[in-house]
């Protein structure tokens, strides 16, 4: 009986298909992934609803994929486990995370785009991890789909045979049944031993108010039943299995997960520390010897500051960035102050898109009013006596003097783009500091170029500027190139005499003398009246480079003094010209919350 038991769960290995789906931002990933619930009949076609795995109010609002999902579908006698990720590169983390519970991927390319940048890295991505490519060109339902020429393209560009490249429409399910029977076909079944002590991977975790802590797991080896006591190899803690199950894309609860097989385990884990990403379950009585290989910390490439309007609001917000880093391990905080804001903290995004997602999931999920500081980046300082610090917040910046130079990091970027917009395209990376590394042509109408820019040129408008210069046309990926030195300078904002902490910022110093002006110039029309003048001034190192004064609101004293002597006006005059300077030494301005963060949008 034991043997039989142990030949049916072999066999069951052989019947599982694990696989996400990559492509580049809007090449269908989510509109297939609803065209293969609908075609297996995980979904009833009355509860049907489009991007059904985006389960986030945002994701849906903004049309794109935020959290990797999971689902479990039956397909001609196999069981998928389908993985729907992010397309944008702010988001790779959580695609290199799924990958690592996947044997394959599905590549989808746009028949009427063909390969984009993020294709390009998504791809490279999954060859990493030693997976299996099957590769889809979707959309061939346009009128503007080119299959063939796009087919030819991937098969110049990423090696795969143009004949094996399956075309759908994700839209219509014409080639869907076809891609599934690939996928069968393509991917390898997982390999595992049941009998083996169990280790189960944690890919992606969420916070529940009323369960705790729901864990997205990929068993690799052994069994996982309810009601196991479980380690956690990491985190040296032990707790019970409170529930274990599958999403069919409802959490349907199972009594057992055995090797290959994907689901979520609850184990009324209330401390969000305790089951992080990348974290390995094992049975308490019979554990594993070794954990399982994780994944790599991902590395914040660009920092604000993030502060409660409301002061009392502060140890809410600790509460709720706890629990979302729970279900983004790529989000870092740690507690700041600021003469402006108060008490907040300072935390670390992948990336502008990242950063704002975050942001606007606080507001929403947790009822938070927030202000963000001006984003910067990590600069290393070397001081004069030798010693290396890393800052990200321009107000931890030594002084000047006891600086010796400024390293600043540098991204390696990618652009794919039609050749009519090379020479537009070339002037926005060399006006942001960019180097030109190499320029290739993927085929007769598309170039790829290569650049090494400033971190800090790309962060704040880059994508946009882009997309603007090239209609929308071109597609951006980069990564971290190294750090190298700078002639930077930082640029202080003055309120009234009181540095405004907030708004102060590392520029490059050929730039520094028109961002302060321009700064000046914004907070000019942003900051309302008071009732006394308020100077704004932009300085470096105590020296002031830029000026703008907001007049101060007038009582008009001499409404009642009709004809008369001149010297009467003039004494009312003098007497409120005395208030007025009194006042300003006594006097608060007072900035209201979007005056940040318009302040900050700085037209290019």
């Amino acid at each position: 009986m034991r043997n039989d038991s142990i030949g049916l769960l072999l066999m069951d290995l052989q019947r599982i298909r694990n696989f996400s789906i990559i492509a580049h931002i809007d090449h269908g990933k989510s509109t297939l992934s609803d065209r293969i619930l609908e075609l297996t009949g995980a979904v009833e076609m009355r509860d049907m609803r489009s991007q059904y795995l985006d389960s986030m109010d945002l994701e849906r609002e903004r049309g794109i994929t935020i959290k990797a999902q999971n689902v479990r579908v039956d397909w001609k006698g196999h069981t998928l486990h389908l993985i729907d990720t992010p397309g944008h590169v702010d988001f790779g983390y959580e695609v290199s995370r799924s990958l690592a519970a996947c044997e394959g991927v599905v590549l989808v390319v746009d028949a009427a785009q063909g390969i984009e940048a993020q294709t390009l890295a998504n791809c490279y991505l999954a060859l990493e991890h030693d997976l299996e490519i099957v590769a889809v060109l979707n959309k061939i339902d346009l009128p503007a789909a080119d299959p063939d020429r796009y087919a030819m393209e991937i098969e110049t560009v990423l090696g795969i045979p143009a004949e094996d490249i399956i075309r759908i429409s994700a839209k219509t399910g014409v080639g869907v049944p076809d891609l599934l029977d690939a996928v069968i076909a393509n991917i390898p079944p997982p390999q595992g031993d049941p009998d083996a002590p169990l280790q189960a991977l944690i890919f992606d975790s969420q916070y529940d108010q009323y369960r705790g802590v729901v864990s997205s797991i990929r068993v690799m080896n052994g069994r996982i039943n309810s009601a196991s006591k479980l380690k956690f190899m990491n985190a040296g803690t032990t707790h019970e299995a409170v529930e274990i199950g599958v999403r069919r894309p409802a959490m349907t609860a199972m009594p057992e997960l055995g090797p290959g097989e994907v689901g979520y385990l609850i184990a009324g884990i209330k401390d969000v520390g305790e089951a992080r990403s990348g974290e390995t379950v094992t049975l308490f009585h019979q554990p594993a010897g070794v954990a399982l290989a994780g994944y790599r910390d991902p590395k914040p490439m660009v920092f604000c500051g993030l502060y409660p309007i409301d002061g009392d609001d502060f140890e809410n917000l600790r509460d709720s960035i706890e629990k979302l880093r729970l279900n983004d391990a790529s989000l870092t905080y740690s507690p700041e102050t600021s003469g402006a804001l108060g008490f907040g903290f300072r935390c670390g995004f992948l990336g502008l898109l990242h950063m704002e997602i975050v942001k606007e999931r606080l507001e929403r999920e947790f009822n938070l009013a927030l202000i963000a500081t001006a984003p910067s980046v990590e600069y290393r300082i070397t001081k004069t006596d030798g010693t290396v610090v890393v800052v990200d917040n321009p107000a931890d910046l030594p002084p000047p003097q006891k600086i010796d130079f400024i390293e600043e990091p540098y991204f390696r970027v990618s652009i794919i783009t039609p050749k009519d917009y090379t020479g537009t395209l070339m002037d926005l990376c060399q006006t942001r500091r960019g180097e030109m590394v190499k320029l290739e042509y993927l085929s007769p109408e598309r170039v790829e170029l290569h650049y090494k820019v400033p971190l800090a040129e790309v962060v704040v408008d880059f994508f946009d500027q882009m997309k603007s210069r090239t209609q929308g046309y071109a597609s951006l990926d980069y990564e971290l190139e190294g750090y190298r030195r700078g002639n930077l300078v930082l640029v202080d904002l003055w309120l009234n005499g009181e540095p405004a902490d907030a708004f102060a910022t590392i520029v490059h110093r050929d730039k520094a003398f028109e961002y302060g002006r321009r700064m000046c110039e914004k907070l000019k029309e942003l900051i309302p009246r008071q009732m006394f003048d308020v100077p704004i001034q932009a300085a470096i190192g105590g020296k002031v480079i830029a000026r703008e004064t907001v007049k101060a609101k007038r009582k008009d004293v001499l409404a009642k003094c009709y004809g008369g002597d001149i010297t009467r006006k003039r004494k009312l005059l003098e007497k409120q010209k005395e208030g007025k300077k009194k006042m300003k030494l006594i006097g608060r301005v007072e900035i209201p919350g979007d005056v940040f963060i318009s302040a900050l949008k700085l037209d290019d």
